[in-house]
């Protein structure tokens, strides 16, 4: 018998700059020991200082791309990042429902760390109502959660009260990232919703302008852990304490007069 890899997807868009996007999706596959394959729908023009243009790729080409993977090596997993249109996101869901793809990881991307704004308005509705209903787990930072349910989130009681409501648009698990809350520490809150069960991840925070990626790094790692079998709060579980550790080791080194990024192969190149 021959062995197998364990096969992850990332739909999502490319970052020139290599630190977010497809690029920081394969890194971490590959780190984690995952086989990575890409469907790549947009290019950005993007260093650690910024997006200055977006050129996104067809919708028929994206569906090619898709068909070419999953009728052929198919996939253990799927992460889906940056979907810059309502129109693209309505083809990538009916070919994950066309293919009956079932453990999805959605990481709503929204804007780039510096604030760029990476898809269409009318693409959060199509993001909400098309694409979340197919979603295992959701994983936006806080201000992606405030677009998705319509309200401000500044606190952790307002993040509690925000699952649920996220849950009610079709995904049974939600992470939501807290890193852009001003405390001490960093707090991601899951929650699984089968049990109805709270899980705080409370790390110190790490004084760092490397964190370009982090929201794409935490995602397909959990998708990568997802692949390998693990639960769901065993793969968030494990993939916050890569994230963290690519943080950390990332901190110290320079690249870029920008937000750097995360070094996510810390056990292999040290």
């Amino acid at each position: 018998m021959k062995k197998r890899y364990y096969r992850v997807l990332s739909i999502a868009g490319s970052d020139s700059g290599g630190g977010a996007g497809i690029q920081a999706d394969l890194k971490t596959f590959s780190a984690l020991g995952c086989y990575g394959m890409t469907v790549i729908t947009a290019l950005t023009a993007q260093n650690t200082k910024g997006v200055t243009a977006i050129h996104a790729v067809p919708v028929d080409f994206v569906r090619a791309q898709m068909d070419a993977v999953l009728s052929d090596i198919g996939v253990d997993a799927v992460k889906i990042g940056m979907l810059f249109s309502p129109e693209l996101i309505e083809s990538v869901a009916s070919k994950l429902k066309e293919y009956k793809i079932e453990t999805i990881v959605l990481d709503p991307v929204m804007a780039a760390q510096s604030g760029d704004r990476l898809v269409q308005d009318d693409a959060i509705d199509a993001i909400r109502n098309i694409l979340t209903p197919l979603a295992m787990i959701v994983t936006p930072n806080l201000p992606e959660a405030e677009l998705l349910i319509g309200r401000p989130i500044k606190t952790m009681s307002e993040m509690y009260d925000a699952c649920p409501a996220l849950v009610k648009m079709g995904a049974p698990n939600i992470l939501i990232k807290g890193g852009h809350m001003n405390e001490k520490n960093s707090t991601d809150l899951l929650y699984l919703s089968d049990k109805d069960q709270y899980i705080e991840f409370n790390h110190k925070r790490i004084k760092t302008l490397n964190n370009h990626g982090t929201g794409c790094t935490l995602s397909s790692a959990t998708a990568s852990f997802l692949a390998q079998g693990d639960d769901m709060k065993n793969a968030v579980a494990k993939a916050k304490i890569f994230i963290s550790e690519a943080i950390q080791k990332g901190s110290e080194y320079k690249l870029g007069n920008g937000h750097g990024p995360v070094y996510h192969f810390f056990n292999f190149w040290e």
